[in-house]
């Protein structure tokens, strides 16, 4: 489990990393606001747009092979990332790390539903896979502003590799490989999903330059809901979809990846924004930055082991809920923070509730959507969900920085009040969501 779990570790010790040395690149390569998203980005686009691609891969050539395979190409291109010299050759980079996690992520987490069958043993399990991805967060908010202050941002990019390397070696060696499924990839509906989604994106960070109504925008805009459009026209008529719309009739599914789009873009959104509010206008360098984070990252891994005693208490269908009225709080309470430089005791309070919700609603989310997934569909819902989760990221980051660049008037600045105010809206919406799905 813990070798598997090491996928979901690496993830997210990468990216809370790289968002430590977001500021840093930035200088260091000389990037405005938008390309620093577009940097960001590039990465989540790849990695929403081919995780259900991933999750196909796993069911027909085999988890096992799959994850291995997805843990070489992340390694290799974390390694180019740490080599790029301007901005494109980073988001060449980003983009190859975007296609390893696709392919790796909805692997690990298909192994892990294939040792537990049961929905209690697979709501534990989501547990321990969300414990451990908040001790990436943990280890990353300290490493990133560590490394980033005493060797340079390229040092973020090295540090995952051997924590890759030493969880591929022990999955090799402890999962025995498992067969795939006969069956054919779905290419056309991987194509679509990935170019609506960037799309999408794009039309919304260059809307933080150009402004909503300019061509580029536009044209962004619109291939992108052109290509979601096609996208479910081609998965209506493949036999072989990457989505089977069957599965969006099951209410816990639908409500739980909707949660998860939303938890996504308040997670993501959160960890870029963050790091640049506490260097840039609370004056903390890369190091304090970290060590003010730690907090929140521990209250991640306290909400993800508390997540599994909660929903065994109340049940999921209320302990979704009550995880984001806590994180809710939080977002509030740090739009309204009071703080002008460094940290403070406000800080950490808003810090804890953020920590406790995300882990909270992060855990039994995943929890909801993967419970009753039948033989042959762990690796379609597993890939499903966290598909769910880095689309919000992507399109959230998009649309939230678009806004909060756009608000602050001033070229390559950041409104961040108004980034904490949109990320405690996308958190309001994720509770009617979760609320509404309760009712009969």
């Amino acid at each position: 489990m813990l070798g598997l779990a090491s996928a979901m570790f690496l993830v997210i010790l990468d990216a809370t990393m790289v968002n430590l040395a977001g500021s840093t690149i930035r200088q260091g390569l000389a990037l405005t606001a938008a390309e620093l998203t577009v940097v960001v980005d590039s990465y989540l686009v790849t990695f929403a747009g081919l995780l259900l691609l991933g999750g196909r891969l796993a069911d027909v050539l085999g988890a096992r092979k799959v994850f291995l395979t997805g843990m070489a190409v992340y390694l290799a291109a974390s390694a180019f990332c740490a080599l790029a010299t301007t901005g494109g050759l980073l988001i060449a980079g980003r983009i190859g790390q975007g296609i390893g996690a696709a392919v790796l992520m909805p692997a690990a987490l298909s192994l892990v539903l294939g040792l537990y069958s049961s929905p209690a043993e697979r709501t534990r399990a989501m547990g321990i896979w969300g414990a451990v991805a908040g001790a990436g967060s943990l280890v990353g908010v300290f490493l990133g502003g560590t490394l980033t202050e005493l060797l340079g941002w390229q040092a973020v990019f090295v540090t995952p590799v051997p924590f890759g390397a030493v969880g591929a070696i022990v999955v090799w060696r402890a999962v025995p490989p498992v067969p795939g499924r006969p069956g054919r990839f779905d290419a056309l509906g991987a194509v679509t999903i990935t170019v609506g989604i960037s799309g999408l994106a794009l039309g919304m960070v260059s809307a933080s330059d150009a402004g909503w109504t300019a061509p580029g925008t536009i044209a962004g805009l619109v291939a992108g809901l052109v290509s979601l459009v096609a996208f479910v026209f081609v998965e209506r008529r493949s036999s072989r979809p990457l989505v089977p719309l069957g599965v969006f009739r099951r209410k816990p599914v639908v409500t739980a990846n909707v949660v998860m789009v939303l938890i996504g873009g308040t997670l993501t959104s959160l960890f870029f924004f963050l790091p640049q509010y506490q260097q840039d206008v609370l004056g903390m360098s890369p190091l304090a930055t970290g060590m003010a984070q730690l907090p929140l990252a521990v209250m991640i891994i306290v909400g993800s082991v508390l997540a599994p005693i909660l929903a065994k208490r109340i049940g999921l269908g209320r302990a979704l809920p009550t995880a984001l009225v806590v994180l809710l709080a939080g977002f509030l309470w740090l739009a309204g923070d009071p703080t002008t430089s460094g940290f403070s005791v406000s800080l950490l309070g808003a810090f804890l509730l953020i920590g406790t919700g995300l882990g909270l609603g992060a855990v039994n989310a995943t929890a909801m959507a993967v419970r009753d997934s039948a033989d042959g569909e762990s690796g379609l819902l597993s890939g499903l969900v966290n598909a769910a989760q880095q689309l919000g990221g992507a399109v959230g980051l998009a649309a939230l920085a678009g806004i909060a660049i756009g608000a602050a008037g001033t070229h390559g600045d950041i409104s961040f009040t108004t980034a904490f105010l949109g990320e405690a809206v996308l958190v309001v919406i994720a509770l009617a969501v979760s609320l509404f799905s309760t009712r009969r």
